[in-house]
């Protein structure tokens, strides 16, 4: 049986070909491609490249050539069933099994997509031909859209004059019509009425560009009636799975490493109509985690610009604590609020593309120090209300599900918070507590940081809490027996640490025979130094804390054979290497 060409190329519009292959190769973006050693034979100068735009990966040096599909095929050894399964999971697809009610689904999707594409093409005309939709036409001129504008975004018109229930009646039958959502039932005129009626409509389409529902803004305004409404949620239209203009939008992603996400459907085309393409928005409903899941497959920053007003503002934090908690290391979330109560659509027409870009770049904010700003204007002096606020920064920061991101949001929150409460004063703080940085230093100290690697910082971590609770780790010396550290450096201290202590028995940082710049950038560059200096006392927290701390670097150790033997793997294809790389993902999982 044949998976449905539609399923096939869903799953393509949804990854990446350098999404898919860079969880086996490691990847360089070089211009509009990707390059990276060959992962069909044995290399030390890159000869594998990967083109998004074009959908393909490319092998110089063995002439291995396809799509995603292909690379899963050929790498791992699965049959293409298998890989149609495990890339429509990473697509955050349901699974097709060719079940009765696959098959029902596929043909009612024909359907639907058919009935929202006349519905469409059909108002659309009625737009431009129908002397009824003069004033919808002089709104549109009012907000600034040309005919090329209208068309483009596909706008149309329903009107009041015309039965379009009765003319799909022709040709599809009223139970699928009803399921569309377009339509409702009038019981005081015993007739079917467009949901849309005197309505400007906004097609919402699909990642794939199939239209699956409909936003509309009411002409003729009035107190007992929405300004916009959207679609009803159907079979196959859920507002927190998809995005207004996300289709056109995710073409940019090879181009561009920003979206902007807003809130309403003329932002989006006013944005479009002004140079500003890489936009989308959600569809009237609190912003979800789905939603930024599927922005992050195609785009490394998400900059949310809400209108300027109250209602945006109070509509942005909302959105910010809905979804702080898919903040990845490598993907970026900011906040843009505009001056003067405008929103994007308003700010962009009045002050043009390059105002917008240069306040973005200038006024936008990352989500963390968004939500800090927030949480500490509704602050006072009294203790309780300090309180409060540091409780709910660590609620907010324990919900992100990356440990490592949420770690280091978790310090940035409490390092503000210890700014306001400046009263540690332990002999070991006194000992080691950073004097003001020189801008110089500042700069230098940044400059560091982005050079060091993950699993160095976490070491950092690990030692800092050996040389700070050396007593309760001594107690417990168990949790470190078999701990294993990746930098030279880091290794040469801690095997001083346990050689000059006699295992932490009696350890003076001052006698360790080593250079002391060694202890010195464990004191500057561990991430969990606020966090242990706020909880120096409280022996249970920090043994919870050094017992994550060595799960993480046990996974980076199970990390690296896996990457190992996937690498041993792509050349000898040997059943023994693929089992143990089963083995320990299963471990990877367990831990």
């Amino acid at each position: 049986m044949k998976y449905p060409k539609e399923y096939l190329d869903e799953i393509k519009t949804r990854l990446k070909v350098s999404t898919v292959v860079s969880k086996t190769v490691k990847l360089k973006k070089r211009g509009k491609e990707f390059v990276g050693l060959s992962p069909f034979k044995t290399e030390k100068t890159p000869s594998f490249t990967v083109n998004d735009e074009k959908e393909f990966y490319h092998c110089f040096s063995t002439s291995e050539h396809g799509n995603i599909f292909d690379f899963v095929m050929k790498t791992q050894s699965l049959k293409f069933g298998e890989a149609v399964k495990m890339l429509s999971s990473l697509a955050g697809m349901q699974p097709y099994t060719f079940s009765k009610q696959d098959e029902e689904r596929e043909s009612k999707w024909k359907l639907y997509k058919s009935i929202c594409r006349n519905f469409s093409d059909f108002y659309k005309n009625e737009l431009f031909k129908n002397e009824n939709s003069i004033k919808a036409k002089n709104y549109l001129k009012e907000r600034g859209l040309s005919g090329i504008d209208v068309k483009n975004f596909n706008l149309g018109f329903v009107t009041q004059d015309i039965d379009y229930y009765e003319i799909l009646k022709k040709d599809f039958d009223e139970s699928t019509i009803k399921e569309t959502g377009l339509f409702y039932f009038d019981e005081k005129r015993k007739k079917h009425i467009s949901r849309f009626r005197n309505r400007i409509i906004f097609p919402i389409n699909n990642i794939s560009g199939n239209i699956i529902g409909f936003g509309g803004r009411i002409i003729n305004e009035s107190k007992n009636s929405a300004k916009y409404i959207n679609s009803p949620e159907t079979l196959f239209f859920k507002k927190g799975l998809n995005l207004y203009n996300l289709d056109k939008a995710r073409k940019l992603s090879n181009k561009l490493e920003d979206v902007y996400l807003v809130e309403g459907y003329m932002d989006v085309i006013g944005l479009s109509k002004n140079g500003i393409e890489n936009t989308v928005a959600n569809l009237g409903t609190a912003l979800t985690s789905k939603q930024i899941q599927i922005l992050n497959q195609f785009f490394n920053h998400i900059i949310i610009c809400f209108d300027g007003d109250q209602s945006g503002y109070k509509a942005a934090i909302r959105a910010a604590e809905n979804i702080i908690d898919e903040l990845k290391p490598d993907k970026k979330i900011s906040f843009l609020l505009l001056e003067n109560n405008l929103d994007p659509d308003n700010y962009v027409n009045k002050f043009g593309k390059d105002k917008f870009l240069e306040i973005s770049e200038q006024k936008s904010k990352p989500i963390h120090k968004f939500i800090f700003e927030h949480y500490i204007s509704l602050t006072t002096e009294s203790p309780s209300s300090k309180a409060i606020f540091e409780k709910k920064l660590r609620e907010i920061a324990s919900n992100i599900k990356d440990s490592f991101v949420k770690k280091y949001t978790l310090e940035y929150f409490l390092e503000k918070v210890s700014e306001l409460t400046p009263n540690i004063n332990s002999k070991f703080s006194k000992i080691y507590m950073n004097s003001p940085k020189s801008l110089a230093k500042t700069k230098n100290y940044y400059n560091e940081t982005k050079s060091l690697k993950s699993f160095e910082i976490k070491e950092f971590s690990f030692l800092y809490i050996l040389l700070a609770k050396s007593r309760l780790i001594y107690e417990n010396f168990h949790l470190i027996e078999n701990v294993k550290l990746y930098s030279d450096e880091n290794k040469q201290l801690f095997a001083e640490i346990l050689n000059q202590s006699q295992n932490l028995l009696n350890l003076d940082v001052q006698k360790l025979n080593v250079d002391k710049n060694l202890v010195n950038r464990v004191m500057n560059y561990a991430s969990v130094k606020h966090i242990i200096s706020k909880n120096l006392n409280d022996d249970h927290k920090i043994l919870e804390i050094f017992t994550e701390i060595i799960q993480d670097l046990k996974s980076y150790e199970l990390e690296q054979r896996i990457s190992e033997l996937e690498s041993k793997f792509s050349q000898d294809m040997s059943e023994t290497t693929f089992n143990k790389i089963k083995e320990l993902k299963k471990q990877q999982k367990i831990n």
